[in-house]
């Protein structure tokens, strides 16, 4: 158990069993699945991401960290950090908020939060998120937090339409304390 990571609207607190109905809430959605390689959920693969998340959890290593986002007691998306690399202290960090709650700056304060953790708590020396390039909104929020754009992966993930490109951005712990200065 990592415990809470607290911002200045939300709080980032550890997957429960029962955050699987909320996860459908805004899993179930096609918007905000567009641009992932899985989704729209059923309320059965919902489930299964939840009880995948609680197993991850007990791993040790742990190398998955999954957050429920909370804003005002209400699960408004989930916020991950993934350990690539034990040996190069390299992280990926991801998540998904609520279409409701979209263009308020909620995954702005999520993407800090699971860099902070990364750097603070992990010790980790890079952290790395992807974008689909249709997505504008996840490539301002990974600018925001001071992420660089480091470049284009080429058709690396498979959609239902076919092959999508990523853009590649990354944040060093020595960049992330300068800008913390």
């Amino acid at each position: 158990m990592t415990g809470f990571l607290d911002g200045e609207r939300i709080t980032l607190r550890e997957m429960e069993d029962r955050d699987w109905i909320d996860v459908h809430s805004y899993a179930s959605q096609p918007s905000v699945c567009q641009y992932q390689p899985w989704g729209p959920n059923t309320e059965e693969e919902s489930q299964i991401f939840v009880r995948q998340v609680l197993s991850d959890a007990t791993r040790n290593p742990r190398s998955r960290f999954v957050f429920a986002v909370i804003e005002n007691n209400v699960l408004i998306g989930a916020g991950e950090l993934n350990i690539r690399s034990l040996t190069n202290r390299e992280g990926e960090i991801g998540y998904i908020v609520h279409p409701d709650y979209w263009g308020k700056g909620y995954a702005t304060e999520v993407a800090t939060l699971l860099i902070n953790f990364g750097f603070d708590t992990l010790s980790l020396h890079r952290i790395f998120a992807t974008s689909d390039p249709r997505n504008v909104g996840s490539s301002k929020v990974l600018g925001k937090v001071g992420m660089t754009q480091e470049g284009r992966m080429r058709e690396n993930i498979l959609l239902e339409e076919g092959w999508r490109d990523s853009i590649l951005y990354s944040v060093l712990d020595s960049e992330w304390r300068k800008k913390g200065e």
